[in-house]
C-alpha cells in the first residue's frame, strides 16, 4: 500500500468524498458562523498550497497552506477520511504540511479548529507535531467554537 501526498488541483471529481466528509464533519456539531472551512474554488485560489494524500493512487486525506503573511501560513482543510484514521496518517499529513510551509520559506505556521469535543482528537494531532495555542490570528476573532493554535518554523 504506496502513500503518497504531493500538490494537486483541488477541482478533481475524484476528491468529491473528502470534500463531501469534511463538510458534513464540519457542519455536524458547529453553528454556520463559527465554520471557516474553505470551498474548492477558495483553495485554487492563488497563495494556497493545496495537497492530497493517496493509498495506491486513492484519494484519503487532504490538506492545504494558505499564505497569511510574507512568513507565515495558516493550514487550512486538513481531513483524513474516517475510515483511514487510526494509522498515523494524519501526522504524517501535518509533517508534510510543516515540511512545505517551511519550503515556501515562512518561519511561522498556524491554523484553526474547533472547540467542541468532536475536534479533540484534531487539537490532540496539532499538539503534538509541536503547535501551542494562541490568539486568533489573520483575520479571525474571538469565537468560543474556535481554537487557534501556532508554530514557529526553525529554518535548516
Amino acid at each position: 500500500m504506496a502513500i503518497t501526498i504531493a500538490p494537486e488541483r483541488p477541482d478533481q471529481d475524484d476528491l468529491d468524498r473528502l470534500f463531501d466528509r469534511h463538510s458534513a464533519f464540519c457542519h455536524a456539531d458547529t453553528p454556520p458562523e463559527s465554520i471557516h472551512m474553505m470551498d474548492r474554488a477558495a483553495l485554487a485560489a492563488e497563495g494556497i498550497e493545496f495537497h492530497v494524500m493517496r493509498q495506491d493512487g486513492l484519494a484519503i486525506g487532504m490538506g492545504a497552506i494558505k499564505r497569511i503573511g510574507a512568513h507565515e501560513g495558516e493550514i487550512k482543510s486538513m481531513h483524513v477520511l474516517n475510515d483511514e484514521r487510526g494509522r498515523g496518517l494524519g501526522r504524517r499529513m501535518v509533517d508534510h504540511l510543516i515540511a512545505a510551509a517551511r519550503a515556501q520559506g515562512m518561519t511561522r505556521l498556524s491554523l484553526e479548529t474547533g472547540a467542541q469535543d468532536s475536534f479533540a482528537p484534531a487539537r490532540m494531532l496539532y499538539a503534538a507535531a509541536g503547535f501551542v495555542p494562541c490568539e486568533p490570528f489573520g483575520d479571525y476573532r474571538p469565537d468560543p467554537m474556535s481554537v487557534f493554535m501556532t508554530l514557529p518554523l526553525a529554518q535548516a
